[in-house]
């Protein structure tokens, strides 16, 4: 008596799984219908579009750049100032941000390289690691960003290292180890 029941479950599963089959292929037939059809051209002349990273945010065109440090990783994003440029890292002031000029200067130096301080506004999203590593995280971005700006400022820039990727990191602890490398303290018995 039990094969029977269970020859009946397995007919009834087998016409859920098509009946759901169904219903998914008809979901994707509509989908294909409302959809535009892009050609294969289409979407490889509009794959380099997407890359220059400049975008309209408020009515304010911006230029992208990333930049990374150790485990910190800094977003930035360069404005046509209005005025008086205004530096933004986190929601505060770079000032506030960072807490000491050296680091401000750090992070904002590609800029007073090619002498577009007084005219670019930079706003930072920085995230992980310590305060220098953003700093030098920063950096790196900024000096992204003025590349995909003007592209005639690589041999500066370049000259002076900022388009570098510092890949110094912290090394991983070994088993075995007290640390990446320290050896645990050895005992004659």
């Amino acid at each position: 008596m039990a094969t029977a029941p269970k020859k009946t479950i397995a007919k009834k599963t087998t016409a859920v799984k098509k009946t759901a089959v169904k219903k998914v292929a008809a979901k994707k037939v509509a989908v294909a219908k409302e959809a535009p059809v892009e050609t294969v051209a289409a979407k490889k002349v509009a794959a380099p579009a997407v890359k220059k990273a400049v975008k309209v945010s408020s009515d304010e065109r911006y230029v992208y750049g990333v930049g990374r440090r150790k485990t910190a990783v800094a977003q930035v994003r360069l404005y046509k100032a209005k005025g008086e440029p205004i530096h933004i890292a986190n929601g505060k002031t770079v000032r506030e941000y960072f807490g000491t000029q050296s680091l401000e200067d750090n992070a904002l130096s590609p800029l007073k390289l090619v002498g577009l301080e007084g005219e670019m506004m930079v706003s930072l999203l920085v995230r992980g690691g310590g305060k220098h590593g953003q700093s030098d995280a920063a950096k790196l971005g900024v000096a992204r960003a003025l590349l995909v700006h003007d592209p005639l400022l690589r041999s500066v820039l370049k000259a002076q290292g900022m388009l570098t990727r510092d890949a110094r990191s912290v090394e991983r602890k070994k088993p075995g180890l007290k640390k990446a490398r320290k050896s645990p303290q050895w005992s004659k018995r």
